[in-house]
């Protein structure tokens, strides 16, 4: 397996290098805007402590064609009835829903083993997709602490192809795709292109995160080129980045407040995705710093390209740290969420219509 995530990195830089030209004449001033659908992930509403019920409302008065609930929690529970609910009020506002899980790696620190295994936990998850219409399922590997440790990235991603082809006729018989996240860190784009080819791209496709690849030292753009081919459905935040001592610190924060040309690559995406959903799934965080002139730092990454990484660090070369937000008031934390959830939105909204 290993072998072969190694000869993907040759044709990666082949194939990224094709998208980025098709990329640059689909951005051009001819080409028409393609449709894609607005979503919001409802991530962007964790402290709000509502049910499904007040999610689905909430987002029917924020106009949106999608909503993605992207964990088990969000939706309360998976009983068949509850699900039929579920549905029934999304059809009432004219929502498509997407429903997700969390880790499927069995061996992924985030794997919750109490909960069954991976191949019961994610065949569980389909039957509910089913039930609410949902044409997809949502998970992910693991985090970044994944690319360290006793199990290599490679062993995790083998075992999770291996959950992955263990349900296959049950989301073919379904009619349901798998949509893997970069979650986290947990994947470069090379590594989750290779996962979803070896699981099967006939019904195994991407969950692309905006905000997720600078996690994993990698240009969003780069993701999105890589990925495109395989996009099922998005998660969409922006990013600002800047050097410090230690390497770079990365932030979250609302659409159009980072440096890594949002703009540019939500059009990208209304261009190689068309039809899909593109969700919201705003999370505004202090500093994390990746400090990668230490050498061990590069113990998780030694199969990133230099080429790669060079396009990450050009955009915290140009970056500045930011004032220091003043820290938020634990009552008015789900207040802060709406707002940055809603200013993103706007700015969003605006985008698609230019």
């Amino acid at each position: 397996f290993a072998s072969k995530l190694q000869g993907m990195q040759r044709r990666t830089f082949l194939a990224s290098s094709l998208a980025s030209s098709a990329t640059a004449a689909l951005g051009g001033a001819s080409a028409p805007p393609a449709s894609v659908k607005f979503g919001i992930d409802l991530f962007s509403l964790r402290q709000q402590g509502w049910d499904a019920f007040q999610f689905l409302d909430y987002c029917a008065k924020q106009k949106a064609q999608v909503v993605h609930f992207s964990e088990i929690r969000f939706l309360g529970s998976l009983d068949d009835e509850h699900m039929r609910k579920v549905r029934a009020r999304a059809e009432q506002h004219g929502i498509e829903l997407e429903i997700g899980m969390r880790s499927i790696c069995p061996t992924s620190k985030a794997f919750d083993p109490s909960q069954g295994t991976a191949e019961e936990q994610l065949a569980r998850v389909i039957r509910a997709a089913s039930i609410a219409g949902s044409k997809l399922v949502r998970c992910f590997l693991g985090t970044s602490a994944d690319r360290l440790g006793e199990v290599s990235l490679d062993q995790h991603i083998s075992n999770c192809v291996k959950t992955l082809r263990a349900v296959r006729s049950r989301a073919l018989d379904a009619g349901i795709k798998i949509a893997v996240e970069n979650h986290a860190g947990d994947m470069q784009a090379r590594e989750l292109k290779m996962l979803i080819e070896e699981a099967g791209k006939d019904f195994v496709g991407a969950c692309i995160d905006s905000g997720n690849p600078v996690w994993a030292i990698e240009d969003p753009h780069l993701t999105l080129e890589v990925l495109a081919p395989y996009v099922l459905t998005s998660h969409v935040r922006d990013s600002l980045l800047w050097n410090t001592e230690q390497g770079t610190a990365v932030k979250w924060t609302r659409m159009g407040e980072g440096n890594v040309n949002i703009a540019d690559w939500v059009r990208k995406y209304r261009q190689l995705c068309p039809g899909r959903a593109l969700s919201m799934e705003i999370i505004v965080t202090g500093p994390r710093i990746f400090s990668w002139r230490d050498p061990a730092f590069w113990d998780a990454y030694r199969k990133t390209p230099a080429w790669e990484f060079s396009r990450f660090l050009a955009y915290a070369e140009k970056g500045t740290a930011p004032p220091e937000d003043p820290k938020v008031p634990k009552e008015l934390v789900a207040q802060r969420e709406r707002e940055d959830l809603e200013a993103s939105i706007a700015y969003t909204r605006k985008l698609l219509a230019s």
